[in-house]
């Protein structure tokens, strides 16, 4: 690979996950609920409002999924795998195989996503824990549907919280399982955002 191609490739890869990650955040904070006036859910949503718009005319939700916007994620993970197939010399992989793909790719990027929230919540729980900053208000909306059902399922610890470690375990199960299944049907992990 020349270095143009090396240049290129990279700068498709960083466009198109940053493209993909606005995509997949907008899907996930409106699965939560999370708060539509954070001055980050409406940078998001004007975002990406020019992409999904237009499409949300054809393409309605489903209950509270956004399918334009989870469409327009897995459309998003296609072209990255295509547009790096093309820039290393490889032809595109036949539609299905493309489709298994991307699904695994969006996904891996759900899973990675959650893994980043916790953390930064543990993180920001020692560091800044009465803070109210917009930020910290929409990584605890997206991660408390996650983290609920471990806190019940444990018991009261006196101000401990041990369930992020029962999601970070399950999280851990789901990528070696995403791995695997990705490596079933011939990925390779440099190809995909997410994995």
């Amino acid at each position: 690979m020349s270095a143009i191609s090396e240049i290129l490739a990279y700068l498709a890869q960083t466009l198109l996950t940053l493209a993909l990650l606005a995509m997949v955040l907008r899907v996930l904070l409106q699965l939560v609920r999370a708060d539509f006036y954070n001055p980050l859910s409406q940078f998001l949503a004007r975002l990406t409002n020019p992409l999904v718009l237009p499409l949300r005319r054809v393409v309605p939700s489903l209950g509270g999924l956004d399918l334009a916007s989870l469409l327009l994620a897995l459309v998003l993970q296609m072209t990255a795998i295509v547009v790096l197939l093309v820039l290393n010399g490889a032809g595109p992989p036949n539609v299905v195989l493309l489709l298994v793909w991307a699904v695994l790719g969006v996904v891996g990027l759900v899973v990675n996503i959650y893994f980043f929230a916790l953390l930064a919540m543990i993180i920001l729980s020692w560091v800044a824990p009465a803070s109210r900053h917009p930020a910290l208000l929409l990584l605890f909306q997206l991660t408390e549907p996650v983290m609920a059902p471990f806190r019940r399922m444990l018991p009261n610890m006196g101000g401990l919280d041990f369930s992020p470690i029962l999601v970070f375990i399950l999280i851990n199960i789901v990528q070696i399982a995403l791995r695997h299944m990705a490596a079933g049907v011939g990925l390779h992990p440099a190809l995909v955002i997410g994995l």
